[in-house]
């Protein structure tokens, strides 16, 4: 069936903006900003955003105004999501959003305006909102899905099997607020606002969400256990869909960045030739020319303007895409005609001190470097346990990275001497280094509880600097009667691209807590893990160092998938 034709209201005749809706097969009306470009009468290409937040915001978080994108020959339509802003209906996440985008698209080919020829964008939920349509909807002409993914535990909520916690209660108590504010309810909206303004989220944002937004998404996500593998959501695309023209975007700091290399892979595999960027980026602040990348894309794919292609772009919609990956410490752009290995790989050694000392936990090369100085003190003892003491009343904060409240590049020399958290650090290296792909480390461990967290990082030491660069960062919950045996335990960090230079010494942090990026685990099955509460137990940390490892798994992780 298709939508009902559309209802305008004009907003402004000076710049040309105009408010269309129109009544989806069920009933719901959504309803759409429109900017007409200013110059000529159309019709234009068209690009498109489905969002929940408000159409007038249109994203300008991390997008230029859609005033801009009309000025470039675009007709831009930003809608509102149901259930949302101004549209009808009950907003239910996820699993409204194939049916909607399918109705959409098929109203907008229809609008006397477009062109024909419609690019979709947008970031996080409006990147979701590209990927999945009902039945045979043909495709838009090319898509730009900005740090979103497609799996709703690995890519949206969960991590090495807990929670994004401050994070997840965030993002779900800012829906919930939405839905106050359309119920007209200002307690509500202003109790979610107060919790969130005097930081009480971490502690009180799930009984929030259980008070003002019972059937919301984020609370069903929260509530699920990530070790649960039926109760979760993958969407899966229609390979149409995946191998039109695609724009990725990602951020080292991202949350979201394991569902666009997810979806890279996806979009190889259903035959596209995908472009991915992967840059100086947290979820909300990305590199100033994120938006000249786009519109070059969208001019090459809406325009036919051969003009567009730049360095590290596509040459046709049939032709390789290379990798454009920014270096952490170099702070320059790499450009791979196809992914690449780093090959190395490390053994922890350390004792006791490994938590006081920084030169009693070493990273000893599996295969060292000729010439390579004395790793250190621990690699002359037999001893080879490591006994890490997490105190749920101190817990160990998360910094910077991909979780925590303050994204992005950090010194983490601070974090590092606390005495609840073993580091274990390289000799100088010799000669440079590239470190390129998804670090893993292979942890042996065991705990006096019956639950425990590891909690990982990995830095640069720069050779004549106290600073601890901290490049990435992972974790790895353990809940039950296992956790009292030694065994191994893998703990995924965020895929990383860095040049160490000679003299640079890389090191691995390892402690039982980064709050509040997750949340504390309490040392038992019998109370849920939390804030910190009077349920939790103080855990000790057994890790034996020396059958402990790290190693460097490629970007691309599905067998035999390749950008050539």
């Amino acid at each position: 069936m298709c939508p009902e034709a559309s209802e305008r209201t004009t907003v402004s005749h000076e710049e040309k903006v105009t408010d269309l809706s129109f009544r989806c097969p069920d009933g719901a009306i959504l309803m759409a900003r429109v900017w007409m470009p200013t110059e000529g009468s159309g019709p234009w290409p068209t690009l498109l955003m489905r969002q929940p937040y408000g159409r007038a915001i249109a994203s300008t978080v991390t997008y230029a105004h859609p005033r801009w994108w009309a000025d470039q020959g675009f007709l831009v339509i930003v809608q509102d999501v149901r259930g949302q802003g101004e549209s009808t209906g009950v907003f239910s996440g996820f699993a409204q959003e194939a049916s909607d985008t399918a109705a959409t698209l098929t109203w907008v080919r229809g609008l006397p305006e477009c062109s024909g020829r419609i690019g979709l964008y947008g970031f996080s939920y409006q990147g979701f909102t590209q990927l999945v349509a009902d039945g045979e909807t043909p495709p838009p002409d090319c898509l730009a899905p900005a740090m979103t993914g497609l799996d709703e535990r690995e890519h949206w909520s969960c991590e090495g099997g807990a929670h994004w916690w401050h994070l997840g209660l965030g993002w779900g108590l800012q829906l919930a607020a939405l839905q106050a504010q359309r119920r007209n309810d200002g307690q509500a909206w202003s109790e979610i606002r107060r919790c969130l303004e005097e930081n009480r989220h971490c502690r009180d944002g799930l009984e929030l969400l259980r008070k003002h937004d019972p059937k919301g998404m984020a609370r069903r996500w929260l509530e699920t256990s990530p070790q649960e593998d039926q109760a979760w959501i993958c969407h899966r695309p229609s390979a149409r869909w995946l191998s039109q023209p695609m724009l990725l975007i990602g951020g080292w700091w991202d949350p979201h960045l394991r569902g666009v290399l997810d979806l890279f892979e996806r979009s190889l595999k259903a035959g596209g030739t995908p472009e991915l960027h992967i840059g100086p980026a947290t979820h909300l602040q990305w590199w100033p020319e994120a938006q000249t990348l786009h519109l070059h894309f969208f001019r090459r794919h809406l325009m036919d303007d051969k003009s567009s292609l730049g360095e590290g772009t596509q040459q046709s919609s049939r032709k390789p895409s290379p990798i454009n990956l920014w270096d952490q410490c170099e702070n320059h752009w790499h450009t791979y005609p196809d992914t690449i290995e780093s090959k190395r790989a490390w053994r922890l050694m350390g004792t006791a001190l490994a938590c006081h000392d920084p030169s009693e936990g070493v990273l000893m090369p599996l295969e060292p470097e000729e010439g390579s100085p004395s790793a250190g003190k621990a690699s002359a003892s037999t001893e080879s346990h490591v006994v890490i003491v997490h105190d749920p009343w101190r817990p160990v904060p998360a910094v910077g990275g991909h979780l925590s409240p303050t994204p992005g590049a950090v010194d983490r020399a601070s974090v590092d001497l606390r005495t609840d958290v073993a580091t274990f650090t390289s000799a100088p290296l010799k000669g440079g280094f590239q470190l390129h792909g998804r670090p893993v480390l292979q942890l042996q461990a065991k705990a006096d509880q019956a639950g425990f967290d590891l909690c990982a990082a990995l830095s640069v030491c720069s050779e004549g600097s106290g600073e601890v660069q901290q490049l990435s960062t992972g974790v790895c919950r353990v809940i039950g009667d296992q956790a009292s045996t030694m065994q191994a335990y893998r703990v995924e960090l965020q895929a990383v691209e860095a040049r160490l230079k000679p003299g640079d010494r890389l090191r691995v942090s390892i402690a039982g807590a980064c709050w509040p990026a997750i949340a504390i685990n309490p040392g038992h099955n019998k109370a849920p893990c939390s804030a910190p509460n009077s349920e939790c137990r103080v855990i000790s940390i057994n890790l034996d160092s020396e059958r402990s490892t790290l190693h460097l798994e490629p970007l691309l992780q599905t067998a035999g998938i390749s950008a050539v």
